[in-house]
């Protein structure tokens, strides 16, 4: 997909209202002030002798910055949010609403953006080290933990 497709996937995002329960597709989840899209994932990530494939790295890279530099053109310049204390706050059983407990188990930050009323977060998640990379949006009312 193109930044411009992407663009227009957080759009919708931005627009569309929450649900009042989870809902959760192949790509995608939502529940009550959030929205959590896959907009874009690498190809199979290893090679048949188990060598990882820098190739799906850079692209998944160019595709982030790409996304990233056209946000901050539309929504000024973004805040770098680590979840690496949340990962660990999440660990040790806190609850810690959603999106914010998916996305501190597959990354390690989010660029974050003020979009009206709402939150806007962009980020490469990957759940598990076999796992291909997820160029990932959210949308969300719920303010950073």
């Amino acid at each position: 997909m193109t930044t411009a497709e992407h663009l227009d996937t957080i759009d919708r995002l931005l627009t569309k209202e929450f649900p009042q329960e989870p809902v959760r597709t192949v790509d995608s989840s939502s529940g009550p002030g959030f929205h959590l899209a896959q907009l874009s994932r690498t190809p199979h990530f290893w090679d048949d002798d188990g060598t990882r494939r820098i190739e799906a790295a850079d692209q998944i890279s160019a595709e982030y910055g790409a996304l990233t530099q056209a946000a901050t053109d539309r929504w000024g310049s973004p805040q770098i949010f680590s979840l690496g204390t949340l990962r660990n706050r999440v660990f040790e059983g806190e609850e810690i609403p959603q999106p914010w407990t998916d996305l501190s188990t597959s990354t390690d930050h989010v660029h974050l953006w003020q979009a009206g009323e709402r939150w806007l977060l962009a980020c490469v998640t990957q759940r598990d080290r076999e796992d291909p990379y997820v160029l990932t949006a959210a949308v969300t009312v719920i303010d950073p933990p």
